[in-house]
Order: structure tokens, then sequence, then C-alpha cells
């Protein structure tokens, strides 16, 4: 028998609010995270702008020390992962670690510490390389990072997955608590790839939208004039565990996480399957997964990248299974607000999609002015909605044909 699964806390740190309530406020409010570059000189770049985390010092959350040994994917996994637990009530004192575990998701890793490191390897040679070079940049060391904080003793480690890392990280939490191997997961996603390194490798694929003149318009998913993605950076943590644990500790539950699918496109190592194939069959998984059918969907937080084939894409994917139900449904692109996150973009999307549960609420596609014909599903342009959310799902698509798709509902006890 399957167990019952819920979100009974969260953490943010985002390019718009590093707190559950100033980032819902700033997506139902329209506003983006979107800015010139202030962590490099950008003269020589083609994109000039990212949705870098503002107001993050992280001597207010960690000892100075101990920060200088992590790298800042690190940083702001633990720092929402501190946020997240304090938000679900766990008493650590009353609980089994042994049960507790943390699987995070993440794209790149620690590409801030690899680029400072492999920049004193050119200018200076191999033995002004860090020693905590390593285990700074490996993706693996946030979740080890949080176990060691917390003494979560439970299974800890990472899933690369690109774009789809957090999602699929997600899903195998739901997993790991469902069949009863533990009581609590930490899972979520991080990223802090605004580097010149990322954003080069990025422009030189042609991924990264170039509207340096407005880079606050420049994130458009599913418009007309799109023209790329814009590179974000932050964390986003949830708290699952069993109904049973959460009922007998008396913690608030947020909502239920009803199930996740995880498909390949098996096609390109960036472009995705342009029939929708992967994408029709990840939604139609989690849904399934939950014991559900397309009817009961009441909203889409879509992967909605802001780049041509993505957004043509996904919208015939949603057409296809969905049917004539597609443009009944609500659609929206975090993304649109807080760039793309990466490996970390589907926690972040899977956040936003519980608050909507919560609130009966959807937070808009911003800088939808032109409609796309191939794009003509209803994204929610521009301005929050009040709709009763008692279904989402969430989408991620990642390089390499990975999909995944977390399904979450309201809560029936």
């Amino acid at each position: 028998m399957r167990k019952k699964v819920v979100v009974t806390g969260m953490g943010v740190i985002s390019p718009i609010g590093n707190s559950i309530e100033e980032y819902w406020q700033s997506l139902l409010n329209g506003k983006s995270g979107v800015d010139y570059i202030k962590s490099f000189d950008t003269e020589m770049f083609d994109t000039k702008f990212a949705a870098e985390v503002k107001n993050f010092e992280v001597t207010d959350y960690l000892d100075r020390k101990e920060a200088r040994r992590m790298d800042l994917f690190t940083q702001y996994a633990l720092v929402a992962a501190d946020f997240a637990v304090k938000n679900s009530g766990l008493n650590l004192e009353k609980e089994n670690l042994d049960r507790i575990g943390v699987i995070l998701g993440t794209g790149i890793g620690g590409m801030q510490t690899y680029h400072h490191n492999f920049k004193k390897l050119i200018d200076f040679g191999p033995k002004k390389i860090s020693p905590f070079f390593i285990p700074m940049m490996i993706p693996d060391i946030a979740p080890g990072h949080i176990s060691m904080r917390f003494g979560f003793k439970g299974p800890n480690y990472t899933v690369v997955s690109a774009c789809a890392s957090s999602t699929h990280a997600i899903g195998t939490a739901l997993r790991l608590i469902r069949y009863g191997d533990v009581d609590v997961m930490v899972t979520g996603g991080t990223e802090a790839t605004v580097t010149e390194i990322c954003v080069g490798g990025f422009n030189s694929m042609r991924a990264l939208s170039t509207r340096n003149e407005n880079p606050q318009k420049a994130s458009r998913p599913f418009e007309a004039n799109r023209d790329g993605f814009v590179i974000g950076e932050g964390s986003g943590i949830l708290i699952l565990e069993s109904e049973e644990h959460a009922i007998k500790r008396g913690a608030k539950i947020y909502a239920e996480v009803g199930g996740a699918g995880a498909t390949a496109d098996a096609y390109h190592i960036t472009a995705p399957s342009p029939d929708g194939d992967g994408a029709i069959r990840v939604m139609k998984m989690a849904i399934e997964d939950a014991g559900l059918t397309v009817n009961d969907v009441d909203y889409i937080n879509a992967h909605g990248t802001s780049t041509p084939h993505n957004d043509r894409t996904e919208t015939l994917a949603i057409k296809t299974l969905f049917g004539d139900r597609a443009k009944e449904i609500a659609v929206s692109s975090t993304k649109s607000m807080i760039g793309h996150l990466l490996g970390a973009s589907g926690s972040l999307e899977l956040i936003a999609s519980v608050l909507s549960i919560v609130n009966d609420k959807i937070h808009p596609t911003v800088n939808y002015e032109t409609p796309d014909p191939d794009c003509d599903l209803n994204y929610t342009p521009n301005n929050a909605i009040d709709k009763t959310v008692n279904v989402a799902i969430s989408n991620s698509f990642g390089f390499g044909g990975h999909n995944g798709c977390v399904l979450v509902k309201k809560y029936d006890k």
C-alpha cells in the first residue's frame, strides 16, 4: 500500500524574494527579477543580464569561515533548507533522524568554484588551487551539507538531469516516502551559474535572450517575439512527509503530492522532440500516477522557457494530451519573472504550484504582448487571476531529452 505524501514546509532563495511570502507576492504582482549582471563585467558578452539573487548576505545565516568553504549553490540550498525546516515545524529533537533524507537536484553544481579555481590554475599554477576545490564543486555536496547541519541520516544524494533535475529529485523523494523507506524528505533544487563561462557558453549556443536594451522584458514565454531564455539562480526546498507522520506530529499540511513522471525524448542533445512525445508521456504518467485523469487538472505550471522551440513544443504537447480541455486550463510560466534556474527551476515552480493550490490564485506570465499563432493556450497573460485550483502539474524538460512532471493537489483528509 502506498503512503500518501504531503508538503509540510517550503523555503526559497530567489531573484524576486528570499521568503515564501515575498516570493509569492512578487509572482502575483508580476515582478521581474531580471536586471543587468552585477557579479562580473559583461562588456564582451552578447547577453548582459540575468535573474540574480538579491539581498542575500550569507553571513546573516552561516559562520563566515563555514560559508567560505561552500560554493554559492550550496549556500543557497542550505539557507533555503533552513527556512523550509523551520516552516515545517519539525522538532528534530523528537524525530528519528535516520528516517529523514535529503535529495536535491542541480544541473551543473559548483560553477562559481570551478571558474575561480580554473582561473587560479591558468594565472598562477596548480599549487594555488584551493584544497576545498573538489568538495566545494561536486554536485552532491549541497545535500551533504544539509544532512550534516541537521543530522539527517536517511538517503542523501543529488539528481543531475539538466533542467529537469529538481523535478526528478522531488519525484524520487515522493517514492521513497510512499514505500516506507523514510518518513520525511528534504528535497528540491539549487543553482548558481551566473558566471562568465556559463553565460558565454549559453550565448555560444544562441540559447539566451540578447534583449539588452530592456532586460526585464527579455523573458517572454509563449510570446511571438521571444528570443531565448534568461539565466537565473537560487534554490527552492520542500519538506515532504508521509501523511501519517505529518498528522501524528500535528503539522500544517499545504498540499498532497499526488504523482510524478519521468521520460526521455531519445531525440536530440538540446532540442525537444518536435512532436512533443516525451512531454505528452510525462504529463500523462504523473496524472495516472496520482490516480486522476486529464479532466482533473486545473493548472499547468509550464516549463515555458521563452525559447522558440520549447514553448511551441510544450504547447503542442498540452493540446495533444488534453484535447478540447487544453484551452480551458490555466497555464503560466514562473520563468517569465525569475528566469531559468536550470536544475533548480522545477523546485521553485512546484512551490508556486503549491501556493496556487493553497491560495486559489494563479500567477501571470508577464511580458506577453504579441500572441504567437503556434502558442494559442491560456497563458494567464500579465495579470494574476483568482481560480479554484484543486490539481496542478509542474513541467520540467532538460537538455539530453530529460522530462519530468510532478502533480500536486488540494489536501483531502
